[in-house]
C-alpha cells in the first residue's frame, strides 16, 4: 500500500505531502498533519491549494511541476487560513517518476521570516507606544501640577481647630500626586535623557549589571557567564544599556523568587557575534547578541506579545514601565529586544549591531 511506501517520511521533522495527479493529498506526514492540523483521514483526498484562502499560487506551482517545466523548485509562501495564524513557510516542489503520485512537496516554516515580521511588530507597537506614552503624559503634568498646588493651598487655609486631623487628607492628595508625578517623569525619561556616546564594551555592562543583581539576591541565586570575549567595543550610552539589561535581569530575579528561596534559582548572561541579521527592516553584516536567560515559571503566552507595552505589568505591584525603557533605550542604539518564554526556561535577547 502507497502508506506503506512512504511510511519512512514520518522520520523527518520536516512536512511532506504527496500529492496525485488533481493535486489531491494522497499521503501526509506526521509533520505535515501537525502544521496543517489536521489527521491524514481528514486531510487524504483533499486538494492541497484548496485547504488556503489564497492557494492559487500553490496550485499554479503544482501545475508547471505535473507539466515539468521544473524537476525541483523552491518557493516562499504565506499560505493563510481559516481562523488560523497564516502559515510563512518554505516549499519544495519535487517531481517523481510516478503517475500515481507525480508531485512531493516538502515544506518548513520560513523561521527567519517569521522573526523578522515579529520584530517590526515589535518596532510597530513601539513607535506608537512613543507617541502616546509623550501625548499622555503632557496631558496629565499640567492638572496634576494644579491639584498638587490647590492641595497646599487648601492646607494653608485650614482652620487649627480641624488642622491636625485634615491635614491627613491633604497630605494624602499632595503624597499622591507627587507619586504621579514620579510615574510621569519616568515615562517622558527616554524621550529627555541625552544620548551620550562613547566606546561600550558589552561585557563591562554585563559585569555591571551582575554585581548589582547579586548585591540585591546574594543567596539562592547564581549567574553564568557566557561570554565571546571576541565581541568588539562599538559605539553607545553606556548608562542607558547598563539601565537596559539591569531592568530585563531585575525583572528576571524577581520572577525567580520561588527558586531564590528554594536555592536553585540561575540565570545566564550568554554574548555572541551574529551574521548577516536584519533589524527594523536594514541589513546588517555582524551584530552583538547578548541573552538573559532564567530558570523562572516563564511568560504567559498572552503576555509575551505585550510586556513591552507601557504599564503592562506581569507582577503584581509592578509599574509595567522597566521592558518599555529597555526596549526604548535598545532601540536608541538601532537594536531591538526579543522575548522567548516557556515554564523553565525565558530568554531575552538584545540584538545590537556592530560597525
Amino acid at each position: 500500500m502507497l502508506s506503506e511506501t512512504l511510511a519512512g517520511l514520518d522520520l523527518l521533522t520536516s512536512s511532506v505531502v504527496v500529492l496525485d495527479a488533481n493535486g489531491r493529498i494522497q499521503y501526509a506526514n506526521a509533520a505535515a498533519q501537525e502544521i496543517l492540523k489536521a489527521s491524514i483521514k481528514s486531510l487524504a483526498g483533499q486538494r492541497l491549494s484548496e485547504l488556503f484562502l489564497n492557494g492559487q499560487e500553490l496550485q499554479k506551482l503544482f501545475d508547471q511541476a505535473l507539466e515539468s517545466q521544473f524537476s525541483d523548485k523552491r518557493q516562499d509562501l504565506i499560505l493563510e487560513r481559516v481562523g488560523l495564524e497564516p502559515l510563512q513557510v518554505q516549499m519544495s516542489f519535487t517531481v517523481l517518476d510516478n503517475p500515481q503520485i507525480p508531485v512531493l512537496i516538502e515544506f518548513s516554516e520560513n523561521v527567519q521570516q517569521i522573526k523578522q515580521d515579529r520584530e517590526e511588530r515589535i518596532l510597530d507597537h513601539s513607535q506608537e507606544n512613543k507617541e502616546l506614552i509623550r501625548n499622555l503624559a503632557h496631558e496629565i503634568k499640567n492638572p496634576l501640577g494644579g491639584i498638587r498646588g490647590a492641595a497646599q493651598l487648601l492646607e494653608l487655609e485650614l482652620p487649627e481647630r480641624d488642622a491636625k486631623e485634615l491635614r491627613e487628607y491633604t497630605q494624602v492628595i499632595i503624597k499622591e500626586a507627587d507619586r504621579l508625578q514620579t510615574l510621569v517623569d519616568r515615562l517622558l525619561a527616554p524621550h529627555r535623557i541625552p544620548h551620550i556616546v562613547g566606546d561600550v564594551n558589552i561585557h563591562e555592562v554585563c559585569e555591571r549589571v551582575r554585581s548589582l543583581i547579586m548585591a540585591e539576591f546574594s543567596h539562592g541565586l547564581t549567574i553564568q557567564r557566557d561570554f565571546d570575549l571576541s565581541i568588539p567595543d562599538f559605539r553607545g550610552d553606556l548608562e542607558q544599556l547598563i539601565q537596559s539589561v539591569l531592568n530585563i535581569a531585575h525583572n528576571a530575579a524577581q520572577a525567580l523568587s520561588e527558586r531564590i528561596e528554594r536555592g536553585d534559582a540561575e540565570m545566564i548572561f550568554k554574548t555572541r557575534i551574529v551574521r548577516q541579521v536584519t533589524i527594523a527592516k536594514i541589513r546588517y553584516k555582524l551584530a552583538l547578541e547578548l541573552h538573559i536567560i532564567d530558570n523562572g515559571p516563564g511568560i504567559s503566552a498572552d503576555m509575551v506579545d505585550r510586556i513591552f507595552f507601557p504599564l503592562v505589568s506581569g507582577r503584581e505591584g509592578g509599574s509595567g514601565l522597566g521592558l518599555t525603557l529597555a526596549q526604548t533605550f535598545i532601540q536608541q542604539h538601532l537594536g531591538v529586544i526579543e522575548c522567548e518564554s516557556r515554564p523553565g526556561y525565558t530568554d531575552f535577547r538584545v540584538l545590537i549591531p556592530l560597525p
